[in-house]
This record gives structure tokens, sequence and C-alpha cells, in this order.
């Protein structure tokens, strides 16, 4: 790929009787002034397939598109790197199957311990650092019990990303990535989660009290694909160091994904600080 490539998402088009348009990696259109350059030689040359411009125009033309941002040096996909490759997966298999085929085209080394949300009880910190994984991402094909991730929250203070989703019928949420002590915990989510709704005292008995529920809500294969990709997504650029490049940052976004039409939302979240003690009063 030469340095006359065009970026990512950035492609030139010739529009009828206007000359040339880019759309940048944001869709939108600007026009080019291109003179007396060949559409064709322009075409090639962005396209990578010739090294030099020939003619002054056409190298003012695409110095112009770099000096823009819209050509790319060679670039090299991040490397998933050795020491964060052990992914350690639990939960639904409908979820981690497709995770870990998505960790494994990456270069992660995903390990699955397959099980439902009704099989799945609280797990102590020293079973969920069995195998010294790099990271532990645990998907539910359901609500969280009350308690379940409890240990989980501690992983980031001993140097183990923590990631995690579930859903509540049609309501999927893939929850921000924790990577060190004071990130964002499922504990916090909940929190958060109840102080922004006038129905804390109902979304607290949902998640605690008993319940009727009439036919299960199954995740379909485009659910499950797109819930894993986002998982993928969040794991993929801790892992490499991609930056980010849109939305909120991964440690403070809560995603909702609706299973129905497949919309996500993004919401930012903050972790709750821990209640000061009251100080003692003077006998």
């Amino acid at each position: 790929m030469s340095r006359n490539q065009l970026a990512p998402g950035v492609e030139v088009v010739a529009v009828p009787g206007r000359n040339l348009a880019v759309r940048t990696a944001d869709g939108e259109f600007l026009s080019v002034r291109t003179r007396d350059v060949h559409q064709d030689a322009l075409f090639s040359l962005l396209s990578g397939n010739n090294a030099v411009p020939k003619g002054a125009e056409l190298g003012r033309v695409v110095r112009a598109f770099a000096e823009a941002g819209y050509l790319v040096e060679e670039p090299e996909r991040p490397k998933w790197p050795v020491a964060r490759r052990h992914v350690r997966l639990l939960g639904a298999a409908a979820l981690t199957e497709p995770l870990a085929a998505h960790l494994a085209s990456l270069g992660a080394e995903p390990r699955t311990t397959a099980a439902t949300a009704a099989d799945l009880s609280p797990m102590d910190i020293e079973d969920l650092l069995d195998g010294g994984p790099a990271a532990v991402v645990w998907c539910l094909d359901g609500p969280v019990p009350d308690g379940l991730w409890d240990a989980a929250d501690r992983l980031p203070e001993h140097g183990v990303a923590w990631l995690r989703c579930h859903h509540e019928g049609w309501q999927a949420y893939v929850e921000p990535l924790a990577i060190s002590p004071g990130d964002v915990t499922a504990a916090h989510v909940r929190a958060r989660r109840l102080a922004a709704t006038p129905a804390h005292r109902e979304l607290s008995a949902y998640w605690s009290g008993p319940r009727a529920s009439g036919v299960p809500v199954r995740l379909t294969v485009p659910a499950a694909a797109l819930l894993a990709a986002l998982l993928a997504d969040d794991l993929g650029r801790w892992a490499t160091g991609t930056p980010e490049t849109a939305g909120f940052p991964a440690r403070r976004r809560l995603r909702q994904v609706d299973l129905r039409t497949l919309t996500v939302t993004e919401h930012p979240v903050m972790p709750v600080p821990d209640v000061a003690r009251m100080p003692k009063k003077d006998r």
C-alpha cells in the first residue's frame, strides 16, 4: 500500500457534470477542484496503484489530499500482544461462541466456560483468576442475579480486565470495560441505573425479588453477533492500544441494545465514590 492510498472510509466519486467529490470518513461530501488532472489517473493513484504522482498538477492534488488527512501511510493491523492473549469467557454459549470466534480472528486465545444464567453462581476471585487470564468476559442470557458479579468486580485490582453483558427482556446491556482500580464496576452500573430512574423501587425489585415471566426472550443470531462484536471491539482496542475515534470512552460507556431493532444507544457512566465515614463526635 503506497503513501498515496486513501485512508479507510475516505472515497472519491465522480459527480456527473460537477467534477469530483470526496466522501469523508464521517459521510460528508466535499467538492474537489482538480483543474486539468485526468480523472482516471487520479483514481488510479489514490487507489494505491502508482507510487509517485506524475505531473505537477497531479502532485498538487495529491499533496492537498495528504494535508487534509485523507491519505495514509502503509498501515499495519495492530497485533494482539502475547501477554494479553488469554481471555476467559463465562456464561451463555449463545454469546460466548460468536465472541470466541471474533477474538480468535483478532489474535487472542479465548477459553470458554459455557453455562446459562440459571446455572451460574457467584465465583471466588481465586476461581476467576485461575489460569492467569488477562481479561474475563461474562455474558448472561438474562438478568444478573444478586451478588453474581461481586467478586468479578475486583478483577481490575488484580490487573485483569473485566467486561460483561446481559439482557433484561428485550433490552441488552454492554457494560463499561474495567481495567484498573477506580473504573466502573457492575455494582456501579446498578447504582447509577437506580439513581437515574424514578422507578428505582421497581427496578430493584425486578433484580432481586420474585417475578413472573412469560415466553423467554431468545437471542437471535444477528443480536448475539452484534453483542459479540461490540465486546470484541472493546477488548481488541484495549489489548492493542488502538485509540477510540467516536462516542464515549469504553471505560465510561454503558451501551443499551434493543434486541428487536438492534439499535445501539450509548450512555455515559461514572464510578460511584465510596461513602465517607461519619466523623466521630466529641464526648
